[in-house]
């Protein structure tokens, strides 16, 4: 599938989202950065997972995380560089991207190309967008959108929700290092 009509399926879905009426539109970039259409920001999206009472110390030491993909605790020193990446992320180094903002769209390996450039393309143009196939996502599971303390399961990555879920919590109200860079860590993204 052409990359144009690939972004275009993605621009859809992105404008799925924003039909709805009980939302609030996300705010728009005050660095004149072109973001694509304007994404409601929901008080509560249904399905989101929170967490708490997560340690955030810094160790060179792998991790058995409690949830899959991990929503926070213990991690790596050095942060993912966030981006898009076609092979697995270390958990570790992962979670430190979610300390300082990231959202990390971790996709099912299995996905067909398109549905994986749907995702891709939810980090175009984002400075704390980290996305990476995941093997160990349950059955039927498309993607799983997690930031520091949330996550949301889904299986469809047309379902508003994402997009959703990258407005309101991409450097949002739950980023425990809110500023701190997503560039500059260990990884080398595709796009």
């Amino acid at each position: 599938m052409k990359f144009s009509k690939v972004l275009a399926i993605a621009t859809l879905a992105l404008g799925m989202a924003a039909c709805s009426s009980d939302a609030q539109s996300a705010p728009a970039p005050t660095d004149g950065a072109i973001v694509g259409p304007t994404v409601p920001v929901q008080d509560s999206i249904p399905g989101v997972q929170t967490y708490s009472g997560l340690s955030r110390t810094h160790t060179n030491a792998p991790q058995n995380y409690p949830q899959s993909p991990p929503v926070g605790g213990d991690h790596s020193p050095v942060w993912q560089t966030c981006g898009v990446y076609d092979a697995p992320v270390r958990n570790e180094n992962a979670v430190h991207s979610l300390e300082h903002g990231a959202v990390w769209l971790a996709y099912n390996p299995d996905l067909p190309a398109d549905q994986v450039a749907i995702v891709a393309a939810f980090a175009t143009n984002q400075t704390h967008v980290l996305v990476s196939p995941y093997p160990s996502l349950a059955k039927g599971e498309a993607v799983v959108a997690t930031a520091w303390g949330v996550q949301l399961r889904l299986d469809s990555v047309t379902d508003p929700r994402l997009a959703q879920f990258v407005a309101k919590y991409q450097e949002g109200p739950q980023t425990p290092e809110l500023g701190a860079t997503c560039s500059g860590g260990t990884g080398d993204p595709i796009g």
